[in-house]
């Protein structure tokens, strides 16, 4: 288009210079002044164009600096806008970060007054425990292996060990249990098989539960702290469920806590649980009551009332991976346990989900034992084969000290 416009108005020029010379000969100008009056008209024409074109362009660019500025303008608001709304956020992010670090710094504090007074009730109890179970000793050897327990009581070396819980068969980490593990003077782990044998007799396994029990809450705590979820089967005992001055304040430090609810699992001995009176079932109702739930281990018999235990707000079951093969038969062509012949084994961990309780097969240290799991429908296993039981960090167990070192002092002055 730009093209054409400028050919017309070419031929235009043209044009009038043609005219303009033709007339300057017919008044006798002469074919020179024709010519001349030719190039000059054309000259002439092409000025006035070149003058009119700048014109027009400084028009139009003063028309696209209107547009800039207008552009700018509209920029310079919404950055603005921006500004307010980052300044806004950014508060909102600070107000967020200073309530949730106000919210842990008054559940640490909470935590460590629950653990003062719990550690006034463990000093005394472990010093009258320690020295009856010294009187109890029926050897040399027991009161040697005593006073290493009592040592470790003193030096708080309790440590807590965590387990893997596994999904089958993706083995992807689910929960983890945790194991109370004893150090001597020279920092040999005591297996629970060693000590339990002077502890138990002594009541001793009350008090390093206890010990355990925080030690677990405490590590929860710091670990949802740091967003990272994790659920953890923790051992209880009898003993701290109808433990009248225990429990209260325990309860207490839940019902503040109820995020743990998802994170804690309590576990309980299949023996324990059938032997719970009303002090201890009221107990773990009220723990069920703050979210809670519990599991079940060292199954000794499979013809469990499952009902019972959901009624109980019972969520697992462990059973050990020899037990439970054990009790496996061939019945006419069908695989069945011994206690329950009547069902099909395959069919035994759909009967406990329906009650909403899920079976986990621990002690599994095989690989043959897994394909046996898998047939039967199992969906959590645990066991050597999986990983071994390994000691929290000392990086993580730095803020969560048990009260050990509170109870140390009275164990000294006993010892005294």
């Amino acid at each position: 288009m730009r093209r054409l416009t400028l050919a017309l108005l070419s031929g235009a020029y043209i044009c009038v210079a043609l005219m303009v010379a033709l007339l300057v000969w017919r008044v006798g100008g002469g074919a020179g002044a024709g010519a001349a009056s030719l190039i000059g008209t054309l000259g002439l024409c092409y000025a006035v164009q070149g003058l009119f074109a700048r014109a027009s362009q400084a028009a139009e660019l003063a028309a696209e600096i209107d547009q800039v500025r207008d552009a700018h303008l509209i920029l310079a608001g919404e950055l603005e806008k921006i500004q307010v709304r980052l300044t806004e956020v950014v508060e909102t992010v600070a107000e967020d970060a200073l309530r949730r670090s106000e919210e842990i710094a008054s559940e640490v504090h909470q935590l460590e007054d629950i653990i003062q007074q719990m550690g006034e009730r463990l000093e005394a109890q472990i010093s009258v425990q320690v020295d009856r179970a010294e009187a109890q000793a029926p050897s040399p050897q027991a009161a040697a292996l005593l006073q290493t327990v009592r040592g470790a009581l003193e030096a708080g070396r309790v440590d807590l060990y965590l387990q893997a819980v596994v999904s089958l068969p993706q083995r992807r980490t689910q929960y983890y249990e945790s194991f109370s593990r004893l150090r001597d003077e020279t920092g040999r782990v005591l297996m629970p098989a060693e000590f339990l044998s002077v502890a138990e007799p002594g009541g001793l396994v009350a008090a390093i539960d206890n010990l355990l029990l925080f030690r677990c809450v405490q590590i929860v705590r710091r670990l949802a702290s740091q967003d990272r979820k994790v659920g953890i089967f923790c051992n209880i005992s009898l003993a701290s469920l109808g433990d009248d001055e225990f429990f209260p304040p325990f309860l207490e430090f839940l019902g503040a806590n109820r995020d743990l609810a998802d994170s804690l699992i309590f576990e309980l001995g299949q023996a324990a649980f059938d032997a719970r009176g009303a002090t201890e079932a009221r107990s773990m109702a009220k723990l069920a009551d703050l979210g809670f739930r519990f599991s079940i281990d060292k199954v000794t018999r499979l013809d469990i009332n499952f009902l019972d235990l959901a009624r109980a707000d019972v969520a697992f079951v462990k059973i050990a991976a020899p037990f439970l093969i054990e009790e496996l038969r061939e019945d006419d062509g069908r695989l069945t346990l011994r206690s329950i012949p009547e069902l099909e084994a395959a069919d035994y961990a759909a009967l406990a989900r329906r009650h909403a309780v899920e079976l986990v097969v621990e002690k599994v240290e095989s690989e043959r034992q897994v394909v046996d799991i898998l047939d039967l429908d199992i969906a959590l296993g645990q066991g050597h084969l999986f990983g071994e039981p390994r000691p929290i960090r000392d990086a993580v167990l730095a803020d969560a000290q048990p009260p050990a070192d509170l109870i140390q002092a009275a164990l000294r002055r006993r010892a005294g």
